[in-house]
């Protein structure tokens, strides 16, 4: 939260500056009424940049003055593997910076790696634009194994949670079971998904079997969660692909796991012999409607909250007056609590229905 405020604190006193942008504006060009009008500020791409992977761990700034980490480029090309730091690119995103690596040439544009062209294009750059709105890069793509800002993101999670849990287990076994300190902060959450999501959605019986893979799931969606509110944090659980990812271990776990019982339901439903033809297909659906939505839900929430939180600190720009800091800051304070509840909210849901989809799958026939 402290980093918050001196986010915040930084960019009112931006907004202070670019209040004044256009008084000093209109002296400068009383001579010439066309050089007045100032081009409106367009939040879009600033938003959409902060909420995307990319190769590099961004903190602040623009251009050659910014501050970030690069990251590991790590390409399966038609030469076989090849690696390279994402520096080389020197922050390029519009396929101008050639890197050449393995006997071949790469260049970077919208945050994705191709193959550069032969020539350069009317910009300046080695991609060559496409498709109907000529907006499409038409240069061939290598396989990207890259360690992305995301990657270095649950990465950086999984450290934090084998730590955690390290110590804990430490803990317990110097006190004799007794919770201290930080055991004493992490039994209550443990026995939380024991008690109020695994035991009712699977039964006491069975639910001993999924534990560790539902309180691995409740932590590192959390943790992920709550390294996205960190300002410069990286937008891990907002990335569709990686709650694809969630969505589709779970459904595999149901999967394996599903009864005799529960395939049954799906391939014979218990309905009238006239309906099984329109059931069966409802019921196969189904195996793929809920991983579906734990994808959807899961990642539309995080993304969500990411970018209401930039289009508020947004509206100081736009507006581009101090009388908007105020009430642009305190909103962005308010959600920023709020996503705080959110982020447990989410691992909570994602778990529980996890449980849930579980339960199903193993549940006895009566």
């Amino acid at each position: 939260m402290l980093k918050n405020l001196i986010l915040l604190f930084l960019l009112f006193t931006a907004s202070v500056v670019m209040a004044n942008e256009p008084q000093a504006h209109a002296e400068n060009s009383t001579h010439n009424t066309a050089e007045t009008k100032e081009e409106s500020y367009d939040p879009v791409p600033v938003i959409m940049h902060h909420i995307a992977d990319a190769h590099e761990w961004h903190f602040w700034g623009e251009g050659e003055s910014s501050v970030s980490i690069p990251l590991p480029v790590i390409l399966w090309t038609e030469n076989g593997l090849v690696s390279f730091s994402a520096s080389k690119f020197h922050h390029d995103d519009e396929g101008k910076v050639i890197v050449e690596a393995g006997d071949q040439k790469f260049v970077r544009a919208h945050g994705k790696i191709y193959y550069a062209s032969q020539s350069e294009n009317s910009h300046g750059g080695f991609v060559e634009h496409g498709g109907e709105e000529g907006h499409s890069v038409m240069n061939v793509k290598p396989l990207d194994f890259s360690i992305t800002k995301n990657v270095a993101g649950i990465f950086l999670a999984m450290l934090i949670i084998f730590l955690i849990f390290t110590s804990v287990a430490r803990s317990y076994k110097k006190n004799g079971g007794i919770p201290k300190k930080l055991t004493g902060w992490m039994e209550p959450l443990v026995l939380f998904v024991r008690d109020d999501i695994a035991k009712p959605n699977i039964g006491e019986k069975k639910y001993k079997k999924f534990l560790p893979f539902l309180l691995t799931v409740f932590f590192f969606i959390w943790v992920l969660n709550l390294l996205g509110l960190i300002p410069g944090g990286a937008n891990v659980t907002g990335n569709i692909a990686v709650t694809l990812v969630l969505a589709v271990v779970t459904m595999v776990v149901v999967a394996i796991n599903g009864n005799k019982a529960y395939w049954g339901h799906i391939f014979n439903p218990p309905v009238p012999g006239w309906l099984k033809p329109m059931m069966i297909p409802v019921e196969i659906i189904g195996i793929f409607t809920k991983p579906f939505a734990l994808m959807i839900r899961l990642f539309a929430n995080i993304a969500a909250g990411h970018i209401v939180i930039l289009s508020l600190i947004s509206l100081i720009f736009v507006a581009k007056t101090m009388w908007v800091a105020p009430a642009s800051i305190a909103l962005v304070l308010f959600i920023s609590v709020l996503e705080l509840l959110v982020a447990a909210l989410q691992a909570y849901i994602f778990t529980l229905l996890t449980a849930l989809f579980i339960g199903m799958a193993v549940e006895e026939h009566h």
